[in-house]
């Protein structure tokens, strides 16, 4: 293991951090590209599954990306990707709180902040896409993914639902 992979690792998703409109899944477009295709460090279907094991464990969304490093350069690869992502956008999260502070009540902020909820749900949208992509093998996957949409748009229950679902499905096709 190469000091270049935490470099890469610490560059790559420091620089996702800092356009994460949204949060960290608003982004998972920018980092499957990182991970799968400039790098090529897991395939789509693999980044998928992490995706949906961090799904299923509690804490915050943006963990996954411990999971990403993880399997790039082990404990020191997780570490590395956590606090690139995390950190810088901590330290801006900081610094704007302060700034909305003393600017709070002007007309040109509420409209910035009003222009920023397209693109959240926007980067979202396209992460959820990305995700479909990569699980997209057969037509049972396919189907499985657009029920699970489905289910989570037009119910009330837990999205775990349709985790267990999925482990169901996946089990009876080994």
């Amino acid at each position: 293991m190469t000091w270049a992979i935490f470099w890469q690792l610490a560059l790559g998703f420091g620089a996702i951090s800092l356009v994460s409109i949204g949060g960290g899944i608003a982004v998972l477009p920018e980092m499957h590209r990182l991970v799968v295709e400039v790098h090529g460090w897991m395939d789509s279907a693999d980044f998928a599954r992490r995706f949906a094991l961090a799904q299923a464990a509690p804490g915050p969304n943006v963990l996954v990306v411990g999971l990403f490093g993880w399997h790039v350069g082990g404990v020191g690869g997780m570490l590395t990707a956590v606090l690139a992502m995390t950190l810088p956008t901590s330290f801006m999260a900081f610094g704007f709180s302060r700034l909305r502070a003393r600017l709070a009540g002007r007309m040109w902020l509420k409209t910035i902040e009003r222009g920023l909820v397209p693109i959240a749900v926007g980067l979202i949208a396209a992460s959820g896409l990305i995700l479909a992509r990569g699980t997209a093998s057969g037509w049972i996957p396919v189907a499985v993914t657009a029920a699970s949409t489905l289910f989570v748009w037009r119910t009330d229950y837990s999205p775990l639902w349709v985790l267990g679902a999925g482990a169901v499905v996946g089990l009876l096709l080994l």
